[in-house]
């Protein structure tokens, strides 16, 4: 759902498709790799920047002086001497990425010199960029020399090709350990030339047409509504609660709204913020706001049940004295959980929806941008509504099919009554 949405709006967006990253947008991936020699080792160190890093990387110079900085991160003690890697060749492409924005694949071509007598124990570790969420990876090949301890084939081809099986679980090897000494070396497919990645440059549409633009607000407001209909958002929470407490097909509708103007606002607004400032970490942010969700479901869940408890002991007490209680004053308190609910589900901006913003915003059309944002929350909020309102139909149909049923009385008597 996330690549077909992407490269859709690609097409929309730009002149051409690109090839959908394979893992996060965020992304920061690492590969690192040790040809060891009698006489020293040479290390090719490649740094894969998705989209969103890319674009706020706007202090990127010069691939020499970076590769520079970068060898500052790289650590390897061969016994009990430190050695140092001096940058011997460097060079940055920038592959088109998702809905026009470019990413970059840095690599870094380093020597340290490593005499070698006998057997050698080499440690090596790699900390750049370590709080960034992304692929790490290292191999070891010997050249006239026997290496054992590490592996010796890149299982992403550098980068280049990442499995699917291990997309959901990315490699993170940050460190490793091996023995080299003289002998027979390692029997590997030769590393590829300097700067292999592709160039191929996507060219802009000229002109946005009026059929192009329409074409795309009716195909966000498609894509919107599908992904609504994905596991997420808040769904399960918001079905408990409209059952259990007798929501109203307005209630149904001001869910569908809060959960649609806060996942919008969120897209803009955190869009915004990466596109001005180098500062914020995307990641970071969608973590802290997934946590703030959690937290706020667990607190709705919690009041719901606290409001069981007690609307069941109002039913006892009403039983014995023959009498019963009002509960409109309850509205007010009602409805502030709905909106809760409706925040939590929208509170973390979709990853694809921020990505598209950011390449309007890339491709200086800022405003087309905003619409197709605008056009893809219409369409969330057209199919959470109708699942309220669907929920609401069948509990109300349900409730007088079965009006006395067992069943009934029972999830009644633990229903939470309006806030």
């Amino acid at each position: 759902m996330r690549v077909f949405l992407l490269v859709v709006f690609g097409m929309l967006l730009m002149g051409g498709v690109a090839q959908a990253h394979p893992l996060s947008n965020l992304s920061v991936n690492h590969y690192d790799g040790l040809r060891v020699f009698a006489d020293r080792i040479e290390l090719r160190s490649v740094v894969d920047s998705a989209e969103i890093p890319t674009l706020q990387d706007r202090d990127f110079v010069d691939a020499r002086k970076r590769c520079a900085e970068r060898a500052k991160s790289l650590d390897a003690m061969a016994d009990e001497r430190q050695l140092t890697f001096e940058v011997r060749d460097a060079d940055v492409v920038r592959p088109p990425g998702e809905a026009g924005l470019p990413t970059m694949r840095l690599t870094c071509e380093y020597t340290a010199v490593l005499p070698v007598r006998g057997e050698v124990e080499v440690t090596f570790s790699d900390s750049y960029l370590k709080d960034k969420p992304g692929w790490r990876e290292i191999t070891v090949v010997g050249v006239d020399m026997a290496v054992s301890g590490a592996p010796a084939e890149s299982v992403s081809n550098e980068l280049r090709s990442y499995p699917e099986d291990l997309l959901s679980s990315p490699l993170d090897v940050r460190a490793v350990r091996f023995l080299a000494q003289p002998g027979e070396g390692t029997v590997v497919t030769p590393p590829g030339a300097l700067g292999e990645a592709t160039k191929a440059a996507v060219g802009l549409v000229g002109d946005l047409t009026p059929v192009v633009g329409i074409g795309a607000v009716l195909l966000s407001l498609v894509l919107g509504a599908s992904h609504a209909a994905l596991p997420g958002h808040g769904k399960t929470v918001m079905a408990a609660y409209l059952a259990g407490s007798r929501g109203t097909r307005r209630d149904a509708l001001l869910v569908g709204a809060t959960v649609t103007i806060t996942h919008t606002a969120g897209v803009l607004v955190l869009g915004l913020l990466l596109s001005v400032s180098s500062v914020i970490a995307g990641e970071s942010v969608l973590r802290w706001l997934g946590v703030a969700s959690g937290l706020l479901v667990a607190v709705i869940g919690g009041v719901l049940l606290r409001s069981a408890v007690r609307s069941r002991g109002r039913m006892r007490h009403d039983r014995g004295h023959g009498h019963g209680h009002g509960h409109g004053h309850g509205h007010g308190h009602r409805r502030a959980g709905l909106v809760g609910m409706g925040v939590a589900g929208g509170l973390v901006p979709s990853p694809s929806a921020l990505v598209v913003l950011l390449g309007a915003i890339a491709l200086g059309r800022t405003w087309f941008g905003v619409v197709l944002v605008l056009a893809y929350g219409v369409g969330m909020a057209a199919t959470l509504t109708a699942a309220g309102l669907l929920l609401v139909s069948l509990r109300d149909v349900s409730g007088r099919a079965w009006p006395a049923s067992a069943g009934s009385r029972t999830s009644r008597r633990w229903a939470p009554r309006r806030w």
